[in-house]
């Protein structure tokens, strides 16, 4: 038995049963109901906490705890805003991969797994644009450095020039193959398919090969450019190669070898396009006064 002295034995208050026979229209809450609450009565015209609630905060919880999250639109910030989300390191490692090209080594499933980006693309893009524009003026100009006839004016134009070609390729021969790639799995079965934008995200990656590629080429040795070209397509089209080609390995061969030469192809023509129209040293004109006699 415990002691009477002992301080954490349960005592009876003779103050609370007074209490209670002095209020007994007073709310009492039980410490056994812990999910009941008092409710509080409100004036006329006032909503409680619960109404004032936000709609669009239940919604959005709603549809996490379902599992359902609404998809935003093709046509709204929202949709493009996600593959702008990318840590520094990841785009790192995509760097290095479209470099480092290794056999049955896929790169959309080694490093996009199903997260492409448009960040790596949009900048690799950008800054080849502005490497072969700067790159093909500062050529022409170390090619009449002494001449005195030759006066330098950079030619501007070559920005948009150049910013045509490489968002095209960048963008239009991606919605090519992945219309042939989705025309062809309508015809066969079990064929891999890709989504637009793990293409689109492959092409932009490959061609960060090209931008110390196309900063050599300002040097004044042409044997040099033939040579980076040489390597840059190999890279580049090695990383292309051996990711299509799981598209279409169970295709028919026709069809296997038309569609990764055309993918070779054109990639052969951007460097080779771009190496003829930037970093060809246009001939000196010059005109010789004609002496008039009378």
């Amino acid at each position: 038995m415990a002691s009477k002295n002992d301080p954490f034995q349960f005592q009876e208050f003779d103050e609370a049963g007074d209490l209670l026979e002095a209020n007994r229209d007073a709310t009492t809450i039980s410490i056994d109901d812990e999910d009941v609450k008092p409710k509080q009565s409100t004036a006329t015209g006032f909503s409680t906490e619960a109404d004032t609630e936000d709609p669009l905060a239940n919604d959005d919880q709603a549809e996490l705890l379902s599992g359902q999250k609404k998809s935003p639109s093709f046509w709204s910030f929202e949709y493009y805003q996600r593959f702008f989300d990318i840590e520094t390191h990841h785009v790192k490692e995509r760097i290095i991969g479209s470099m480092m090209p290794w056999p049955r080594k896929n790169f959309i499933n080694v490093y996009l797994r199903r997260n492409p980006d448009l960040y790596g693309p949009f900048w690799i893009c950008t800054t080849l644009v502005f490497a072969t524009a700067i790159s093909g003026n500062i050529s022409n100009f170390l090619a009449h450095q002494g001449d005195r006839d030759y006066k330098y004016t950079p030619e501007f134009r070559k920005v948009t020039i150049a910013a045509t070609i490489i968002f095209s390729y960048a963008w239009l021969v991606p919605l090519a193959v992945w219309g042939f790639l989705l025309w062809r799995n309508n015809k066969m079965v079990n064929l891999v398919s890709y989504a637009f934008m793990e293409i689109v995200c492959v092409y932009g990656y490959s061609l960060s090969i090209y931008i110390p590629a196309v900063v050599l080429w300002i040097l004044p040795f042409n044997w040099l450019s033939w040579c980076t070209i040489v390597v840059a397509l190999c890279l580049s089209g090695s990383v292309l190669v051996l990711t299509f080609w799981p598209a279409v390995r169970d295709d028919h061969p026709r069809v296997m070898i038309a569609f990764l030469s055309v993918i070779v192809l054109l990639n052969i023509l951007l460097a080779v396009g771009c190496k003829t129209y930037f970093f060809t040293i246009p001939g000196n004109k010059t005109v010789k006064p004609t002496n008039s006699t009378t």
